[in-house]
């Protein structure tokens, strides 16, 4: 059935689409992209970045790799229309606050604005929270909002995140020298009590610097595979074999949080979305290349999944 549903998306005749700037939330605060393809019955997905300073087409300090970008036209060509924000304090959305003021909550409520803004844009009864990283947890977040249909997680951690970033870290062996610190801010951090600056090696700046903990916080209180586990709303878990920074295991936790959960594995993908190499190094790498397209046969099977669920 699954790879009648992928061929049939597949064969699809593209639609033309047209992209125009979307505002949401009072005054129009937050900014986005909405790419829309011809059809009047076309399926609608909000993409939600990843953590820090991630754009709306999936750029950050690490590189350009446009991976939403890339998501967003290849749904398109398959009927499905998206909407690409950029979240709270940050790019076109600055306006919206301070991005260091932010929670999975005030996500959430934007993420209300996003939902009633793309539903009034395209007509659709209902839209999908396509959530990438970190992204999918604010999707998981987000998922009892009125007009939502159901979640795409796309390498999405499905443990507590302070069990994913313990992680990151031990599977980093340039760590080695700092793993007990980072491993006692993270201890103090899940404990609810903020890190002086001064305790924290300035190689672990960006990860636990003050203006961040507040944030920090509230995101280790978060349990991905119980949120699941609380809706009956349809999802898709999306796995790369080669992602290292959300792993398997994270997948299996979601995956096992109730029955129904549907979970499409890609064994060469990495985080961006993209096939990457299986070392390290070159694993990083790839992080800012623009250039790599999209991993084979992700488009189709998101597109298969909420064009069948939404029947």
């Amino acid at each position: 059935m699954m790879w009648t549903l992928v061929l049939a998306a597949a064969l699809a005749s593209p639609s033309p689409a047209a992209e125009r700037e979307l505002p949401a939330g009072p005054g129009g605060v937050l900014r986005g992209a909405l790419l829309q393809p011809a059809s009047d019955e076309a399926a609608t997905v909000i993409i939600i970045p990843g953590s820090g300073a991630t754009d709306r087409d999936g750029n950050n300090a690490l590189g350009r790799p446009g991976s939403y970008k890339l998501l967003a036209e290849a749904l398109a060509e398959r009927g499905i229309a998206s909407v690409r924000i950029d979240k709270r304090g940050m790019f076109t959305s600055a306006a919206a606050g301070d991005p260091n003021r932010a929670s999975i909550s005030r996500y959430a409520e934007d993420m209300k604005a996003w939902v009633a803004a793309a539903r009034s844009a395209t007509g659709a009864r209902c839209v999908w929270l396509a959530g990438h990283s970190e992204g999918g947890v604010v999707a998981l977040a987000s998922v009892s909002q009125p007009g939502v249909c159901g979640l795409v997680l796309l390498a999405t951690p499905g443990r507590r995140l302070g069990d994913t970033i313990r992680q990151q870290l031990r599977d980093n062996p340039a760590n080695a020298p700092l793993l007990a610190q980072a491993e006692g801010i993270l201890d103090e951090l899940e404990a609810g009590r903020r890190v002086d600056a001064l305790a924290i090696p300035p190689v672990l700046m960006g990860l636990f610097r003050p203006e961040v903990q507040d944030y920090v916080i509230d995101l280790l209180r978060q349990d991905p595979a119980a949120m699941a586990r609380g809706t009956a709303r349809p999802i898709l878990v999306v796995q790369g074999g080669h992602d290292i920074q959300v792993t398997g295991a994270d997948a299996d936790a979601l995956s096992a949080a109730r029955p129904g959960i549907v979970r499409a594995d890609f064994p060469a993908m990495g985080h961006m979305l993209k096939d990457a190499p299986a070392d390290r190094a070159g694993n990083l790498a790839s992080y800012a290349d623009t250039a790599r397209p999209l991993t084979a046969g992700l488009a189709d099977r998101i597109a298969a999944f909420v064009t069948e669920k939404r029947k």
